[in-house]
């Protein structure tokens, strides 16, 4: 889906899956490093190659607004349009890249549906690695699961062309993107992509009616200064609304940046704070269980609603969206 024949007699096709939109040669990869010109022709070579699934709590998405509680079927192919340096899931988005097969189990999306129907997911969530890289299984497997009354949800980088996007209204019910930085030579070095291709993106996402939650990994020296934090809080404020949750994560070493340390819980209990004095009406921090940021307050009365330690809701006392104490409409998709 979504590429376009170049030259005539040389064969060259240009992928407008991502905002890289790739001009790939005859025999050549895009960036992702599964989609491939064969004569003219590109190839989805991870269609149906699922390198990864399984059940988890919709809270490690991270989603907090978006059926809280509930389990979803994540699934993942092989691939993506990002080289993040701190990758948590670098040997299933990155190592493609070094090597022709394409890992991974062979489904149909009929039996994804299936998987999420026997497990009693509430929704499928296109996870562990940028969606956009295997769109073409989601985009079928999502229409499948709308007909059986299952919900789907994609984790994801946010760089998705405006075609794709187009694609997804209707079928994607949320998003979460993360911003991973504020600032071009951030996404530029750390990530191989462009900040301002990014929010272009996220901006076209909230236009279709999505639900949209953002989660931004604090990294020391690299993008946990003030001045990268407030650009985070005012981007969501101004353009998405005050209604989106906000999650600030905390770093630990990883991949190709394990020379850095953790980040201290403190940092992320300051863009929180940060971030409700903005205005903004749900700020989270994670990868820090049991701390008050996992929580779900009312942005009314300000009393406790979803209580959380971890990936676990302890107390749920929402009652069809709206808080018991004062009767507020709590943003986002509940039962």
């Amino acid at each position: 889906m979504l590429y376009e024949k170049l030259a005539k007699g040389k064969n060259l096709v240009k992928c407008n899956l991502c905002n890289h939109h790739c001009v790939i040669a005859d025999g050549k990869r895009g960036i992702c490093g599964v989609r491939e010109n064969k004569n003219g022709t590109l190839y989805s070579l991870n269609y149906g190659k699922i390198i990864a699934h399984n059940v988890d709590p919709i809270e490690k998405k991270p989603f907090f607004h978006f059926f809280p509680g509930s389990e979803a079927l994540s699934i993942s192919g092989e691939g993506c349009n990002f080289s993040c340096k701190h990758c948590q899931n670098w040997e299933i988005s990155q190592l493609v890249r070094e090597r022709k097969e394409i890992y991974g189990e062979n489904f149909k999306p009929e039996e994804i549906v299936e998987m999420a129907k026997k497990y009693n997911c509430k929704s499928i969530s296109y996870t562990y690695t940028s969606p956009t890289i295997f769109f073409e299984f989601a985009y079928e497997t999502a229409k499948i699961a709308k007909k059986e009354k299952i919900y789907n949800n994609f984790v994801s980088n946010g760089y998705m062309s405006e075609q794709t996007i187009n694609l997804m209204s209707g079928l994607i019910d949320a998003v979460n993107v993360d911003i991973k930085g504020f600032t071009e030579k951030f996404y530029r070095e750390i990530c191989g992509a462009s900040l301002e291709k990014l929010l272009n993106s996220v901006k076209l996402l909230k236009k279709t009616g999505m639900w949209i939650e953002i989660t931004t990994l604090l990294i020391p020296t690299l993008n946990d200064g003030e001045e990268q934090i407030k650009g985070v809080i005012e981007f969501v404020k101004d353009e998405l609304g005050k209604e989106t949750p906000l999650h600030f994560s905390l770093f630990y070493p990883y991949y190709k940046l394990v020379h850095l340390p953790p980040t201290p819980v403190e940092t992320a209990r300051k863009a929180r704070e940060m971030a409700l004095e903005s205005g903004l009406r749900y700020v989270y921090t994670g990868n820090y269980p049991g701390d008050e940021g996992e929580n779900t307050y009312c942005y009314n009365c300000k009393n406790l609603l979803i209580k959380r330690c971890g990936f676990m809701v302890e107390k749920n006392l929402t009652e069809k969206g709206r808080c018991p104490h004062c009767g507020a409409k709590i943003d986002g998709i509940f039962e």
